[in-house]
């Protein structure tokens, strides 16, 4: 059912508590795994976002890390990272691999409307070749 699973990851806590989803559906089904990482284009006119990947060497690292974590539990995972705007990349990327599913943290940013908008989670929904599962 699910060929290939998408997880995006990045430093949050909710990536890292959307692990262990992706472990068991990828143990369930016996999918393949690609783990991707986007190194943010900053927009001149707004502010930095603070979590936003800045370096390779930040996403080298993480993505070593994170296929490190999926190892120890038998999973052999591909990684990728690109640079972009977060949402669009990761869009690109599913659509690129033919993924099946794409599973992400949600960062609790719907508390208002604007927040709603504005999430890079709402966006990937709303843009995903996909289905996307999202873990609170």
């Amino acid at each position: 059912m699910f060929k290939t699973v998408l997880f995006p990851v990045d430093q949050s806590r909710e990536a890292r508590e959307a692990a262990e989803v992706v472990s068991h559906v990828v143990k369930t089904y016996s999918s393949r795994l690609v783990l991707l990482s986007v190194l943010e284009e900053s927009d001149s006119e707004e502010a930095p976002n603070p979590e936003a990947m800045m370096s390779p060497d930040a996403i080298a690292e993480l993505l070593k890390g994170a296929q490190a974590l999926f190892a120890q539990q038998g999973i052999t995972a591909d990684t990728m990272s690109r640079s972009g705007m977060p949402a669009f990349t990761i869009c690109d990327v599913a659509d690129e691999i033919g993924a099946d599913l794409i599973v992400m943290g949600c960062r609790g940013l719907g508390l208002t409307d604007e927040g709603a908008a504005e999430s890079v989670t709402n966006r990937v929904i709303n843009l995903s070749p996909c289905p996307v599962l999202v873990v609170p």
